[in-house]
């Protein structure tokens, strides 16, 4: 077995010595084993806020063993005496913390609790080193339709569908969509393989029978919206009208199919039209990865909208391009405060299908919305019946039921119609700029739903979002 991947939180370039906490005459804490969140309290670590991650991954197909190295530069929030990092199960070979060894325990199946040599004190930047290898277990849950999801193998490489918890499975992270930070990732496989990720490749080499690909987003990202899609890919390249860089790849077993050869134009013309309407696109690159996993063994017939790329694990429609696309802005760019604001990521994308459709010769979106109002989806039949979750807080088993995707889109229908297209318009635009590289909540789109419109929406709101039933009259 090769030598697990090195993690490494990397203090500042400046050369500042450790001050003790004897020495300093402060107190050092440890900061908290997760951040709060109420349907994942474990996801996320106190103490510290990250800037950049720097991934380095050795992947081998045939045994399905993952090794690497990964940097983490952070900042201290408070006098750290140790914190913690999510990695779930891997193999932990080491640690150090501003290039000194630091002890290390495995407290959990996700939680890495590390205790440096020296406390660190508030604001104090410093750098953390995991060594880690294994193979990565996916997880599975119902709030993912008993999907796998994380890090997935596949026939030939390997997929990456990490929300809402899954970026643990393959590298060290504080996975909580409140701590964006910047990622470069450089991933080796065998030759003849590629892989792909997010923002710019900036570098590619061969040694050893290997290639290795270097990928840079230099946007802030949630961990949970980092690709690593491992395969047979055809690539193209181009750039859109508004000067915008885009790559996508393409599965080779997929690459005559009529969607997959559409997806790139799609792509285009969806990521150009709705910078004209939700304001500039707030990534430097923008593309796809289309997989042919809706065959065994995985048999997904899912999408993630990975940051600038999304991933498609089969072929996608039109509808699923304006879908995924538009969680650049509504997820991606803005991004949930917590998991039980996802109404915010899938209603809006959700009411952008019925959108795209009204711009291009489809049923207006009023009519999209009534239709599922009066025959609504059918749900799963372990989950609770349609009208009967409650949209802004589902349940953290519910966050990724087909009423938050669909009454969340009826809601913001709904919103438009009684505060018309000029208001409406302006929040989406103002929400989408106020909010960049950020996180929101239900609360902070209420209030400025009614900043915006003039009017008191708490009726509106309370019938549509924090109430179950089926809504007769706002």
């Amino acid at each position: 077995m090769r030598r697990g991947p090195l993690v490494v939180l990397v203090a500042g370039m400046m050369a500042v010595g450790v001050v003790s906490p004897a020495a300093a005459g402060v107190q050092y804490e440890a900061g908290s084993a997760g951040l709060g969140d109420p349907y994942f309290p474990n996801s996320g670590n106190g103490g510290y806020d990250v800037q950049r991650y720097y991934l380095k991954t050795d992947y081998d197909p045939a045994t399905r063993v993952l090794t690497g190295t990964t940097t983490i530069t952070a900042t201290a929030t408070q006098n750290l005496s140790r914190f913690n990092l999510d990695l779930y199960k891997m193999n932990v070979r080491s640690v150090r913390v501003d290039g000194r060894d630091a002890s290390f325990e495995r407290t959990g199946e996700r939680e890495l609790e590390i205790t440096p040599s020296a406390g660190l004190p508030k604001t104090r930047v410093f750098t953390v080193v995991v060594r880690y290898d294994g193979v990565p277990q996916p997880l599975t849950g119902p709030f993912v339709f008993n999907d796998l999801y994380g890090f997935l193998p596949t026939k030939d490489g390997a997929t990456v569908m990490g929300e809402p918890d899954g970026a643990a499975t393959w590298f060290p992270s504080n996975d909580h969509p409140t701590d964006k930070a910047l990622f470069t990732i450089e991933t080796t496989v065998p030759s003849g393989l590629k892989a792909i990720s997010n923002g710019s490749l900036v570098g590619q080499w061969s040694a050893g029978g290997k290639d290795t690909f270097l990928w840079r987003e230099d946007r802030p990202m949630a961990t949970y919206l980092v690709s690593n899609s491992i395969g047979h890919f055809n690539v193209s390249t181009t750039t859109t009208s508004k000067g915008i860089s885009q790559l996508d790849a393409v599965d080779q077993d997929v690459a005559s199919d009529p969607d997959a050869l559409n997806t790139p134009r799609l792509t285009t013309r969806v990521t150009d039209e709705l910078g004209d309407r939700f304001g500039p696109y707030p990534f430097g690159t923008t593309g796809s990865i289309v997989h042919h996993n809706n065959v065994p063994p995985l048999n997904l017939e899912s999408a993630l909208e990975t940051q600038g790329r999304p991933t498609y694990q089969s072929p996608p429609v039109e509808r699923g391009v304006a879908h995924e696309i538009s969680h650049q802005w509504f997820g991606d760019s803005v991004s949930v405060r917590q998991w039980k604001d996802t109404w915010l990521n899938e209603g809006f994308a959700k009411w952008v299908e019925w959108y795209w459709a009204e711009q291009h010769g489809g049923p207006s979106a009023q009519d999209s919305s009534q239709q599922w109002y009066d025959n609504p989806p059918p749900t799963l039949p372990y989950q609770p019946a349609f009208w009967d979750v409650v949209v802004a807080d589902p349940t953290r088993d519910e966050i990724f039921h087909r009423a938050i995707y669909f009454r969340g889109g009826m809601a913001l229908q709904a919103l438009r119609h009684k505060i018309g297209d000029d208001s409406f318009f302006q929040l989406v635009r103002t929400w989408v700029a106020e909010h960049k590289y950020g996180n929101a909540s239900t609360e902070d789109f209420e209030t400025l739903a009614q900043q915006v419109s003039g009017q008191d929406l708490t009726r509106f709101f309370n019938v549509w979002l924090h109430t179950p039933g089926k809504p007769t009259s706002w």
